[in-house]
């Protein structure tokens, strides 16, 4: 499938989403500092969430744990979310901005209205969040918009995910791709169960990856060499700003060192096939050994075990073929030290 400019599947590179979500506390400038960031870091695609806090929760609402304890303050998530928005009209900007940086920009829409709003803005994709796997109408809602869909699938059990991709393909969706996630902020590594995005991958067909709620960067390169086809990470400018989703993020610095590990471990992925590659063809010739005559061998004479031994460097005769050199004649003077080729001897 394809993400804008982006090939997403096997034989691509690993898709990178820097999640910005609502790091930007509600501050536009702070938004565009963080699409830096992402840029500098050399992630693939920026993301925001777009949300309308009235469509998104009641006034009675309460916030998650984690959102209580990561704030340090407890009130009606409805009212912190209100702190947390972005105006409809400051996306367009945001949009311009992060692909004036060469980066895709995607949103997390959490209501009908506001996924109609960023098809407005031509936006490439949609991100389904976790909290939106059973919500029929909205899934629906979205895939008619023939747009490539990007699926969390956070508090689901297989069956949900399983419903929730027949909804999107029977309501016109056709390019998919699944996040496995555990909806935790952060992920105690003992709950991230990796190997459940194998699970969705073999299940379904489909390119697959992690959306990422760890502390730290292990986890997303772990996923990477685990075949994640798409990697999604919340980052902020610093974990020491106040709001829900900072302590888990990665800072700038971070982001920057996991996509480069990113990087490297799918070129370290390679080949299947097992055989010598670049260099190593030349340290053979050093590090492994041959048949070598021991002592010097006069034209004409047999070899016996006295006359060779097994030493560096490799570029003579193998040394399983050893016991078949043994009787053999020299054609020619064969000085100490010489690696032995089948073509001194008869």
């Amino acid at each position: 499938m394809r993400i804008g400019t982006k090939t997403i599947g096997e034989g691509s590179p690993v898709f990178i989403i820097a999640e910005a979500g609502v790091n930007h506390n509600g501050d536009m400038a702070l938004a565009h500092k963080l699409i830096d960031a992402a840029a500098d870091a050399g992630a693939d695609a920026v993301k925001f969430q777009t949300f309308t806090p009235e469509e998104l929760v009641s006034e009675v609402a309460p916030q998650a744990a984690y959102q209580i304890a990561n704030t340090g303050k407890k009130e009606s998530q409805i009212d912190m979310l209100r702190g947390l928005v972005l105006p409809h009209e400051e996306h367009v900007a945001l949009k311009k901005y992060a692909e004036s940086k060469g980066l895709v920009f995607l949103s997390t829409p959490f209501s009908i209205p506001d996924a109609d709003f960023l098809e407005t803005l031509g936006i490439v994709a949609y991100k389904i969040p976790s909290g939106e796997v059973t919500n029929t109408s909205f899934l629906a809602h979205v895939a008619k918009k023939g747009k490539s869909i990007l699926l969390s699938t956070g508090m689901s059990m297989l069956e949900e995910v399983r419903e929730a991709i027949q909804t999107l393909k029977d309501n016109g969706a056709r390019d998919i791709a699944i996040f496995h996630c555990t909806s935790m902020y952060p992920t105690p590594p003992e709950h991230i169960n990796l190997r459940a995005m194998q699970t969705l991958a073999k299940e379904f067909g489909l390119p697959t990856g992690l959306s990422d709620h760890s502390e730290g960067t292990a986890i997303s390169i772990a996923a990477a060499g685990l075949g994640a086809k798409l990697i999604e990470k919340h980052y902020t400018l610093s974990r020491a700003m106040p709001g829900p989703d900072h302590k888990a993020s990665l800072e700038p610095g971070e982001l920057k060192e996991m996509i480069v590990a990113i990087r490297a471990v799918e070129a370290a992925l390679g080949s299947p096939e097992k055989k010598p590659v670049g260099g190593e063809i030349d340290t053979a010739r050093v590090a492994r050994k041959s048949v070598v005559a021991r002592r010097d061998i006069k034209a004409g004479n047999l070899l016996s075990l006295e006359d060779v031994y097994i030493v560096r460097p490799g570029t003579g005769i193998p040394p399983k073929h050893e016991a078949e050199v043994v009787g053999k004649t020299a054609k020619s003077d064969i000085a100490r030290g010489t690696p032995l080729q089948w073509n001194m001897l008869s």
